[in-house]
């Protein structure tokens, strides 16, 4: 009798287990826990981040995007220090640049800054 309480306790341990961590990672892909690009394309649509944005700023991280119709989202610093989210298409053209603090579109109610053609 007691073997097998050991072993339905150890079952629902691991089932609890288990969904904690399916629910954590649902969370997490839920809430923009994408992972970085990398490679030659990741590479491309840094440089034309940090060109759309002006000299001396940097490019950092590099996801795929799936708003405002982009295909490419850079996180580029500009020199003051301040972040902007740069959107590109599969071509690698501006599509928009946004403010990266979350709170800033909302309080203004700004939808960031759209590239001109």
């Amino acid at each position: 009798m007691r073997k097998r309480n050991k072993v339905v306790i150890g079952v629902a341990t691991l089932a609890l287990a288990g969904g904690v961590t399916g629910g954590t990672l649902a969370l997490a892909s839920s809430s923009g826990g994408d992972k970085p690009v990398t490679g030659p394309e990741a590479d491309a649509a840094k440089a034309a981040a940090v060109q759309a944005v002006g000299a001396g700023s940097t490019a950092g991280n590099v996801e795929h995007d799936d708003e405002h119709a982009a295909t490419w989202e850079v996180e580029v610093a500009k020199p003051d220090g301040t972040k902007v989210d740069v959107r590109l298409d599969s071509g690698y053209k501006v599509v928009t640049i946004d403010s990266n603090d979350d709170h800033a579109d909302e309080d203004n109610g700004a939808d960031g800054e759209t590239a001109d053609d």
